[in-house]
């Protein structure tokens, strides 16, 4: 990439960074075309994950009674549950299906990442010393889906800056009651519990008046170099 190229990508780029804010109410009139919204999912689905599991669903809640039954249990998205051109909730696999042996791992390795059997074997052994050993994750449960949950963020993040980089807004919602909204999503049976919890919530459309600057720490606050 020739240098001028390379300077115009990294000043869109940051372009969109400022442009994004947490929009906490969005111009219900006006709704996200289906080809940007799935350009938007898209860089969701290709996001990286540790060992390349991809440990998350997305689920897209269109449905304006479903929103409703969210909506008491989501003290963090009051106003963008109601205003959203779109809003999807962020599922992260349970502790059993990130667990070495299990059909969920399997399935990746040999069905998506297509390895043959001696290497599938060799990265289900390392991926099972990871979690007991590395990271000592085996025997705590919580920790184990926090750390899905983690995972999840990327996507979360390269979506905002997706849909910022083509002027739409967005809002990462963490303000909501996980048992109960997990408890309503596997009574409408959009959520299976034993496969999936909820991490976090995005809802994404167009904002209806201007934020105000964007306040961050100076790079020195936050950068240190060794």
């Amino acid at each position: 990439m020739e240098a001028s190229a390379t300077a115009a990508a990294k000043h869109e780029i940051l372009s969109a960074f400022e442009f994004r804010h947490a929009t906490k109410v969005f111009d219900s009139s006006r709704k996200i075309s289906e080809d940007d919204f799935q350009f938007i999912l898209e860089t969701g689905r290709l996001s990286p994950s540790s060992f390349g599991f991809e440990p998350w669903r997305f689920v897209v809640v269109q449905n304006p009674e479903i929103r409703e039954k969210l909506r008491p249990f989501a003290w963090g998205a009051q106003g963008q549950l109601p205003t959203a051109s779109h809003f999807v909730l962020i599922l992260s696999r349970q502790p059993g299906d990130m667990a070495a042996g299990s059909d969920h791992i399997r399935h990746m390795m040999e069905q998506v990442q297509n390895l043959p059997p001696e290497a599938a074997e060799g990265k289900q052994q390392t991926y099972d010393s990871f979690l007991k050993v590395d990271f000592g994750l085996k025997d705590n449960e919580r920790a184990m889906f926090e750390w899905g949950a983690r995972q999840t963020y990327l996507a979360l993040g390269n979506m905002m800056t997706a849909a910022a980089m083509i002027g739409i807004d967005s809002c990462p919602i963490e303000g909501f009651d996980k048992a109960k909204l997990e408890e309503v999503l596997a009574a409408e049976g959009i959520m299976d519990p034993e496969h999936f919890g909820i991490s976090c919530m995005v809802a994404f459309g167009y904002r209806v008046n201007e934020p105000r600057g964007k306040t961050r720490q100076t790079a020195g606050q936050v950068i240190q170099w060794v």
